[in-house]
């Protein structure tokens, strides 16, 4: 009888395919979502909502985003291997095959739904997984490939984690989360535009009709100076709507008003897309810090 086969099990693939699967989550991304869910969980609980409140919202929303992040991956992988900045994605790469990466999204955003549902409450449950269906059937299948306005848009989705945060501690819905929504809605043209302009022949060739591959740079640059300014207006208002301190307040006009000249600046220097989408970026972060801060300090 001949001795039975031992597998070797060999750590480096292992690893790698862990860290491939992490991948298909664009923790990134992950990372400016939550970003907005703890500001608007503070405004809420005018304080600290509680810390297993947060970190229980935050886990959720995170297998959310990130089983909408895998599931844009399997979608998307036709274009992202004709494109420098997406090519060396697990699915170009083929490390996963399209259909364990879509059962993987599927799993982590029904985890998140059944996550939120027991740890936190049900609307907060229902507006996440919404955010992951829009995410997913209506930008990344619907608008993306067939509108220059896709990334306006599908700014819905960036907005949504503010939803679910402020519905995770008050159980409903006021003007005010629909205000900070309306912020990263507002933000998210100027941000993404940005990028899109240092990669536009990358869209082009990938066939996707982003704004700077059908009107050129400089014409998107004014729309990016509209969104800015729009951007700049939203965190103003939320000042009084949101009975917000002069911390915040001073913030918000000092960091908009960055925000619009780096756009105006951006229209006679299109080589400084990077620089405006790596702002816009801290932009967001320092701003929902001092959100936070503010609500601490009054």
């Amino acid at each position: 009888m001949s001795a039975p086969e031992v597998r070797i099990v060999d750590p480096l693939a292992t690893s790698g395919r862990l860290k491939a699967y992490v991948a298909l989550t664009k923790p990134r991304i992950i990372e400016l979502l939550l970003i907005t869910t703890v500001p608007a969980m503070v405004i809420a609980a005018h304080g600290w909502p509680g810390t297993w409140l947060v970190v229980a919202t935050l886990i959720g929303g995170t297998l959310s985003a990130g089983g909408a992040n895998a599931i844009n991956n399997v979608v998307d992988r036709d274009i992202d291997v004709v494109m420098r900045r997406t090519h060396r994605r697990p699915l170009p790469r083929e490390v996963i095959t399209p259909r364990a990466a879509f059962w993987f999204g599927a799993t982590l955003g029904t985890a998140g739904f059944a996550f939120l549902w027991v740890f936190v409450n049900l609307p907060a449950a229902l507006l996440s997984t919404a955010a992951l269906l829009f995410y997913v059937l209506i930008y990344t299948m619907l608008l993306k490939r067939n509108t220059s306005q896709n990334i306006v848009i599908g700014g819905a989705a960036g907005g949504a984690p503010a939803l679910v945060g402020w519905a995770a501690v008050t159980g409903g819905l006021t003007w005010v989360p629909w205000l900070l929504f309306l912020i990263v809605f507002l933000w998210t043209p100027a941000h993404f535009w940005a990028l899109a302009m240092r990669y536009k022949d990358d869209y082009e060739a990938a066939g996707i009709p982003m704004l700077p591959v059908l009107i050129g740079d400089r014409r998107t640059s004014v729309q990016i100076i509209v969104y800015a300014v729009l951007t700049l207006a939203a965190t103003v208002a939320l000042w009084p709507v949101a009975s917000m301190g002069m911390l915040y307040g001073v913030t918000a006009v000092v960091l908009g008003v960055m925000f619009v000249l780096e756009a105006i600046r951006l229209f006679s220097s299109p080589d400084r897309a990077m620089g405006l989408f790596i702002y816009s970026t801290i932009y967001l972060t320092i701003l929902s810090g001092a959100m936070v801060a503010d609500v601490f300090l009054r």
